[in-house]
């Protein structure tokens, strides 16, 4: 029967998205520059299509062969993908940026995130071009996931009275962070911008994970080092000190703390050394990082709409060649792709109630065309009991009405965006809304709807529309964003990526839960991306797990 399940719904694949941190170092890199060293940049492609993209880069360091990237790479982490990654370093020429010219290549190297997942670190060789060893020349990666109880804080640290280490100016100052991990390898966690010629210098505020500042546990140690900038890559050592995220923590609020910067050399040999200056930690703000299941486990219900085109194009009800034919031995795609889609919805939503609309006929009693009427022709209450009530509504409603035009898909959108309005006026993670749109065919008020897209990115809503039939659905490609972004008519760009569009010709033939795991899966990230611009946290948190020894001060 329609509306029961045959497969256990892939709940399982909804929740495997993870973020992983990559850094990297190299070392012997090539020297590529006659008078001083070669100035180093790491890009970071992925591979999907079978093309290379690039997607992301670090920053420059100037002259050096033996590099530590203080730029953090986050890529999503998919385990039932193999997902191709490969690292090229270059020497960079200052104004120009990174060339990608053969002579300034220093060497590339391919893995993939699974590799670098399962080992937490890999060094490998670089390669220069025709698979040639480009000298002794290695590049290592480290992963660190960032999981669901992780949070990142936000750091604010100046410095007072500095060493001057230049002769005919000041200091030219800049702080390194590293953790020092349990074999007492220090790994960098982040390091600030250079403030020139200052020697109580104000760096600006940054913000990194509790998992790579301290691995989340608040009493690791921790190594902070003041250095003089150089530009031949020959930095001055001012001074270090040592503390804990537990340290810095009493720093929030009204409070700052401070260290002394020391230099152990002088301390020894200086008889009435104080300090080389003191750092200050002006304030720390904690940031918590939800998962879309801490959303669902905070009881944030997920409400189902489903909107069915009922437009001529689809072809005559009664006729087999329709695809609104009622089969009594087979239901028709528009029954399949929203079943399939639905049956997972439903484990969502507590009452399990869906709203179903139609768009595109005339409708009894006066048969005027509308956009967004109940197909249970109650316009008090448009909710069906569950999938099967909506096949039911379905079923019966054919006959009742005359299918017309145009496609116009606007009304619908801006209709459970009224909803979404309101709900979001609640302040909470308490109810997210999906619209499933199945249609025959391109929409016509293409302007209208790009516009209430735009719109509905700001409300907690996701869109999911499913092509039916053989049709060209090429302009609907341009409402997924995925190869562009979304804008309005105006040219305002969409907040969030909201809509997934599929034809459903590309899933005849597989099971019903591919479909549905193709359409669904970007909706976890789209309920996380929204909640998270919105700053909600979920509303009755769960407890914390027991790996998890960073208690939350929220």
């Amino acid at each position: 029967t329609m509306g029961e399940a045959h497969e256990p719904s892939p709940q399982a694949s909804l929740a495997v998205l993870s973020k992983v941190e990559l850094r990297v170092s190299c070392k012997h890199l090539l020297d590529r520059d006659t008078l001083n060293k070669s100035d180093p940049c790491v890009l970071l492609l992925m591979q999907s299509q079978g093309q290379w993209t690039e997607v992301d880069r670090s920053e420059v360091i100037k002259s050096n062969l033996n590099p530590v990237f203080a730029k953090i790479f986050t890529v999503d982490y998919y385990f039932e993908e193999v997902q191709k990654l490969r690292f090229e370093v270059y020497d960079s020429h200052g104004h120009a940026g990174v060339g990608t010219h053969d002579d300034d290549f220093l060497g590339g190297m391919e893995c993939t995130v699974g590799q670098i997942v399962a080992q937490k670190r890999v060094t490998k060789p670089l390669f220069l071009k025709y698979g040639k060893f480009a000298g002794k020349s290695t590049i290592t990666v480290i992963s660190e996931e960032i999981s669901g109880n992780n949070g990142y804080v936000e750091l604010a640290f100046r410095a007072k009275k500095l060493d001057d280490k230049d002769l005919f100016s000041k200091s030219d100052p800049f702080l390194e962070i590293y953790r020092i991990d349990d074999d007492r390898s220090e790994q960098l966690v982040y390091r600030t911008e250079v403030v020139k010629n200052n020697l109580s210098p104000i760096w600006e505020p940054f913000k990194v994970s509790l998992n790579s500042l301290c691995s989340c546990e608040e009493k690791r140690k921790l190594r902070c080092v003041v250095w003089d900038y150089d530009s031949r890559g020959k930095h001055d050592f001012i001074g270090e000190f040592f503390t804990t995220f537990e340290e810095m923590q009493k720093a929030m609020g009204e409070n700052k703390v401070q260290w002394d910067c020391m230099n152990p050399k002088y301390k020894i040999k200086k008889r009435n050394y104080k300090n080389s200056g003191v750092v200050v930690l002006l304030d720390l703000k904690i940031h918590r990082v939800y998962s879309f299941l801490d959303y669902i486990m905070g009881g944030c219900q997920i409400h189902f709409t489903v909107a069915i085109d009922f437009t001529a194009s689809n072809g005559d009800p009664r006729n087999s060649c329709s695809l609104h034919y009622i089969n009594p031995y087979q239901p028709n795609e528009y029954l399949k792709a929203l079943v399939a889609v639905g049956e997972i919805c439903q484990d969502y939503d507590s009452d399990k109630k869906f709203s179903a609309l139609g768009f595109g006929a005339r409708i009894p009693p006066k048969y005027e065309v509308s956009h967004d009427f109940a197909i249970n022709f109650n316009p008090d209450n448009d909710e069906c009991e569950g999938i099967q009530g909506v096949v039911e509504s379905y079923q019966s409603c054919l006959p009742k009405i005359q299918l017309y035009g145009p496609t116009n898909v606007a009304p619908i959108i801006s209709k459970v965006a009224r909803v979404a309005a309101n709900e979001e006026r609640t302040k909470e993670a308490s109810q997210y809304f999906i619209l499933l749109i199945l249609t025959d065919g391109v929409v016509t008020d293409m302007a209208d709807t790009r516009e209430a897209i735009v719109r509905a990115s700001y409300l907690p809503m996701s869109i999911i529309i499913v092509g039916v039939g053989n049709a060209d659905f090429t302009d609907m490609q341009i409402l997924d964003g995925d190869d562009g972004i979304l804008r309005s008519p105006r040219g305002e760009p969409v907040l969030r990526d909201i809509v997934q569009f599929v034809p459903f010709r590309e899933f005849k033939n597989a099971s019903p839960t591919a479909l549905a795991k193709c359409v669904l899966a970007e909706v976890p990230k789209q309920v996380v991306e929204y909640y998270s611009y919105k700053a909600f946290p979920p509303r009755c948190p769960r407890a914390e797990t027991p790996d998890s020894n960073l208690s939350s001060p929220q």
